[in-house]
């Protein structure tokens, strides 16, 4: 292998990735894998995670290591950065997917909806981050990637607190880059288009919702999962040593309109 392809391996790392039991999750969790990290995934119902471990096991020998975690409550960022370096012993790279949305206008937003959104998508990857991000360099550095979304850098409707919440999510990884990039810590974020997974293709099937959208991607089409998890195996490896404070958008051209 040359030098340069083993910049882009991950081969002794361990790797968390959050909401890890399907759709986006499992395609970032296969990448990391296939690019040689060992794994801890978490989800909030830890059985949801058996068969994606133990096909990951069979597929690639990696080390796969499972936890329970309820994303909403208050103390689940350092609870779980706790447990996740304790099951593996350490974590060079954290992966923040786990989201939610409830999509609906502005005028509309309960308290308890914004309250919802605003831990699962905020609170508790912020934290988490920063716990890990304080552990990763105290022992020489890491990599932590942060799953927003184009709608934390550019208005949708019907999605008010989503794309706050994930706006939040960008500034909090540039904050942690500027406070441990130079302990070897690099924090940066994909934010991609809708992407098909499961959800994605139930909320954006309807060709009367989608079409507008798709008129403003030049590419013209939604992402798929792959192409998010490629990004996310980008960012975790050597060969984005340089990238650090940023966001990677996934969209299509999107941006560009």
């Amino acid at each position: 292998m040359s030098d340069h392809a083993s910049r882009f391996r991950l081969d002794g790392r361990t790797a968390l990735v959050t909401g890890a039991s399907r759709g986006l999750g499992v395609a970032i969790a296969e990448g990391l894998a296939a690019a040689g990290a060992d794994l801890v995934l978490t989800s909030r119902d830890e059985a949801d995670l058996a068969p994606v471990a133990a096909r990951l096991r069979q597929e690639h020998g990696c080390t796969v290591s499972t936890l329970a975690a309820d994303l909403g409550s208050p103390t689940a960022g350092a609870e779980l950065g706790a447990a996740a370096w304790d099951a593996a012993g350490r974590v060079d790279v954290l992966v923040n997917n786990a989201g939610l949305s409830i999509p609906a206008l502005a005028v509309d937003v309960t308290p308890a909806d914004y309250d919802t959104v605003m831990a699962v998508n905020v609170r508790t990857p912020a934290l988490l981050a920063a716990d890990l991000g304080g552990r990763m360099a105290a022992a020489g550095g890491g990599r932590i990637v942060n799953v927003a979304s184009v709608a934390g850098l550019r208005a949708l409707t019907e999605h008010y607190v989503y794309s706050m919440s994930k706006a939040a999510l960008i500034m909090a990884g540039k904050v942690l880059a500027l406070e441990l990039g130079a302990a070897g810590v690099r924090v940066n974020t994909v934010c991609p288009t809708v992407v098909l997974t499961e959800m994605g293709t139930r909320v954006w099937g309807d060709p009367v919702k989608s079409g507008p959208m798709l008129a403003r991607i030049s590419a013209g089409h939604f992402a798929q999962p792959q192409d998010v998890a490629d990004a996310v195996v980008y960012l975790a490896s050597d060969a984005a040593e340089m990238l650090n404070g940023t966001e990677l958008v996934i969209d299509g051209g999107f941006s560009a309109n």
